[in-house]
Formats: C-alpha cells, structure tokens, sequence
C-alpha cells in the first residue's frame, strides 16, 4: 500500500511538473523587476506576467534555452512601444526588459535630449516635473514626459534634472534586430550601450508584458513581514496592465 501510494504521488508529481514547465514556456511566465531601470512604470518589487506565446518561439522561450529551434517559430513581429522581456545579447542568458523603440532599419539618435527615430522627433510632452524615483539604491529628481511614438503608443519617461543623456551617433537597427531603451531614461542599461547591451535579435525576445500582478516594496521590508503589509504591499498596483 506505501509503495504503490508513493508510486501515484510520484506521477502526479512528475506530470505537474510536466504541465507547469509547459505552461511557462508556450503561455505564461512570470517575472520580478530587480532593477529601476523602467521606473516610474515598473518599480523594483513589480511581479508580472508575460506572454510567452505573443511573438512566436526559440529556444529562449523554454527554460535554460535549450537548443531545440534554429530560428524563431510561429513568429510574430513586436510591435513598437511594447515592454518586452529578452535574453541580453551579451550573454544569451541574462533576463531584461525594457521598452521596444527601434524596429529593423529604424535610425535612433538622441538630440540635444530629443528622440528621433528616421529624422523625426519622437513628440513628448511634460507630465509633471521634480518628480523622485530610483536610480539603483539612490534617489533622483526627474521631470517625467508623455511621449508618443509613430503609430500612437503613448507612455511615460523620465529625465533626470540635474543630468540626462543629450546626444548620440546615429544608431542603425540591423536586419531582424530591435532598438529598445528603458523608461526611466537616465538610469537603464539599453541598446545604447553597444557592448553592453546593443540591439537584440528577434530570437532573443522572450514575451511580452502584459500585467502588473503584484508588488511589494523591498525598501520597506520583506513580504513575510505580515505586520507590516500595510507598509509594505504596493495594493493600487495589483493587477494593473503595463502600458
């Protein structure tokens, strides 16, 4: 009776196993923000989902990215100013996810601050201003902008006050690769950093985010803290969809 109940529970085990790696790598995932660098849209302590299914498959989808797939499969092109999970180029291994701005061919440069994407000025507009956000373990004083890309994406991003990035080489997005940049401007590691980071093959894209399932501020305390979840619990930002 012991050998066979364990036998059944070991199946069982094995099968749910089975279904929740399947799950993760063809539906859903979820993720944790470790870093500021999409604040003020993602704080660190944001868990989210993303879609896994939303730009097709590649060996990046499925965990330890085995190499199963040449290429990407049932793909589907992102579209500009989606928030993307991807495998950094440097290391094909390496989660981050930042915001989509150049497409293959896109010329990207900053001017005197500005975005230009082609030769046009991406339109922004001031949302509020002194505005204090993260910048890894420090605080910085931004003025935070409406921007709107080609196509009607509307988001925010922010500039630091004191500092920010003022202007670039041109940046010519190879032939299925992607420019992104992360929203908090002047605090993210992004394609502008070439060595770093640069552009990222569409087989390095993971998914796509889609929603804001819970957050917690790790500043305050860890969430095993239940005295302190008053504190500590971000509840306006549970199940909030990421813009």
């Amino acid at each position: 009776m012991t050998k066979k109940f364990l036998i059944e529970n070991t199946k069982t085990l094995f099968y749910a196993l089975i279904i929740a790696i399947l799950i993760r790598s063809i539906i859903i995932q979820p993720f944790y923000i470790p870093s500021s660098s999409m604040e003020s849209n993602l704080l660190v302590g944001d868990r989210l989902f993303v879609t896994k299914y939303s730009y097709g498959y590649s060996k990046h989808s499925f965990p330890f990215s085995p190499a199963i797939f040449k290429d990407r499969i049932f793909y589907k092109p992102p579209k500009r100013g989606d928030v993307i999970v991807f495998k950094t180029p440097a290391d094909n291994r390496t989660d981050y996810i930042k915001r989509l701005i150049g497409l293959p061919g896109d010329i990207v440069q900053f001017i005197d601050g500005d975005i230009y994407l082609n030769g046009n000025q991406i339109l922004k507009t001031i949302k509020s201003k002194n505005d204090i956000i993260y910048c890894g373990n420090s605080k910085i004083k931004v003025t935070t902008f409406l921007e709107k890309l080609p196509g009607g994406k509307i988001y925010t991003a922010s500039y630091r006050n004191d500092f920010s990035y003022k202007n670039s080489d041109k940046f010519i997005v190879p032939e299925n690769h992607f420019f992104f940049l992360g929203d908090n401007r002047d605090c993210s590691k992004d394609s502008r950093y070439l060595t770093e980071v640069g552009y990222v093959h569409k087989d390095n894209l993971v998914g796509k985010a889609q929603i804001l399932f819970f957050s917690s501020d790790p500043n305050i305390g860890s969430i095993f803290k239940v005295w302190k979840w008053n504190h500590i619990m971000r509840f306006n930002r549970f199940f909030k969809k990421i813009i």
